[in-house]
């Protein structure tokens, strides 16, 4: 009996090793990060290989298999059309990216088995977000001192934008915001007796400060803003953390403030992003989609409505906008525009390459969630209300797929594989919950 324990612990241990390596992977690069997806797949399958999908299904899942279904059927259906074309190289391509695309549903499913058999412990996991989002927010600042990060990577020309770890992508903006937030709630969740209550203020307020300087000095506007409606988001939500709304207001204005005047590139930064944000608006109000001096991001946009009317209802297949995109009607041949891979935002990418089918699929998904969690806890009776530890999740949720912002693809290895990893453990912490109602079972 204590050998079989003993056992049992090691490979919890071993589970919950894999899932706090991840914040990490998704430094280490793409590789990597299939790799530990596929081993914590895997492991949980082979340890748990009776259990592991032996799970009622309720309406959320069944949405969840349903678009996964429809990636498969438009990529055959998308696949058998091109298979003429001359440029078409290889034998149903989209096909076999959607079968390796099938890894994500699987990671959902085994998050969410993992977290509700209470198999994974999330004070691990909310430890490693934390030490990962500080390093790379003390890399930034160490990069910006010293011309080059702590791995040697050498600063961008200009310092406009910093990439720490990353390198020569500059995603680092979009790694703090994805994972500070834990670190937030570190202390009070799992550490409370730990630290008195009057230098826990201060702690919070020394956090704010590192991961927004840091976010500001890697010139990733969009994760910056996005950084803060999450803590706005939780202040007003949160009753526990509305006395520090004003306070976070006043270190927000100071930081920004300093920055914004002492940083000439911080400066120009946000200004270009003022700049071209008015004059998106201004276009997009007057309907002048094409216009030539329209910042790129407006063009990329733009591309999508014709890109999309050629597969209107299942979609082109993942990953085909960087094909269909050239295909469109309506091009301008005058135009020096040249198609991007896709249109950098989730909502329009899900449209073109899996149509509008797809697009009501993950609608329903996605309010599903927002009703089994934001609002069944703040505005619904259940027994989330006391339930503190799936804060972050929602919040962080509802950041990944807020419509009026630009992202990379929704189809990439890192945007998916962040997307289900939060939501298998959100949804998983849901069912332990007991707080789906009947008609959900």
């Amino acid at each position: 009996m204590y050998l079989f324990s003993k056992i049992s612990s090691a490979n919890n241990y071993y589970l919950n090793m894999l899932l706090a390596l991840f914040p990490f992977s998704f430094i280490a690069g793409n590789m990597i990060i299939n790799i530990n997806l596929l081993l914590i797949i895997i492991s949980s399958i082979f340890l748990f290989p009776k259990d592991c999908f032996k799970i009622k299904f309720f309406i959320l899942d069944k949405l969840i298999i349903a678009y996964f279904c429809l990636v498969l059927i438009s990529s055959l259906v998308n696949d058998y059309d091109l298979l003429s074309e001359k440029n078409w190289k290889g034998t149903f391509p989209t096909f076999l990216k959607s079968i390796f695309f099938l890894k994500y549903l699987f990671l959902y499913f085994v998050l969410r088995f993992l977290v509700e058999k209470e198999i994974i412990n999330l004070k691990v996991f909310f430890i490693s977000c934390s030490i990962a989002a500080l390093f790379v927010s003390l890399d930034i600042f160490f990069q910006y001192f010293n011309k080059k990060d702590i791995f040697g990577l050498i600063a961008p020309e200009g310092y406009r934008k910093l990439s720490g770890p990353f390198g020569d992508e500059l995603i680092a903006g979009g790694f703090i915001q994805r994972f500070s937030l834990f670190a937030f709630f570190l202390v009070p969740l799992f550490f409370k007796n730990s630290i008195p209550n009057k230098f826990y203020k201060y702690l919070i307020a020394t956090l704010f400060i590192i991961f927004f300087t840091s976010l500001i000095m890697t010139g990733n506007r969009m994760p910056t803003i996005i950084f803060l409606l999450s803590i706005i988001l939780i202040l007003i939500f949160q009753k526990q953390t509305r006395k520090y709304l004003f306070p976070f207001l006043i270190i927000f204005s100071l930081t920004f403030t300093l920055l914004f005047k002492y940083n000439e590139s911080i400066k120009l930064n946000f200004i270009s992003f003022y700049s071209k944000s008015s004059q998106i608006v201004s276009l997009v109000i007057k309907k002048d989609f094409f216009n030539k001096d329209a910042p790129q991001y407006l063009k990329e946009f733009s591309t999508f409505y014709d890109t999309w009317l050629i597969n209107k209802y299942i979609g082109g297949g993942i990953k085909n906008f960087r094909y269909y995109c050239h295909e469109r009607q309506n091009i301008n041949a005058d135009s020096k525009f040249v198609c991007n891979m896709h249109p950098h935002n989730y909502y329009l990418e899900i449209l073109t390459e899996t149509g509008l089918a797809g697009f009501i699929i993950i609608l329903f998904i996605f309010l599903n969630i927002i009703y089994l969690t934001l609002l069944k806890k703040y505005i619904l009776k259940s027994s989330l209300i006391n339930n503190h530890i799936v804060v972050p999740f929602i919040f962080l949720f509802i950041a990944e797929i807020f419509p009026l912002r630009s992202t990379g693809s929704f189809f990439t290895t890192g945007n998916t594989t962040y997307l289900f990893l939060i939501v298998g453990i959100l949804i998983g912490l849901i069912r332990k919950e007991n707080s789906i109602e009947n008609k959900y079972q």
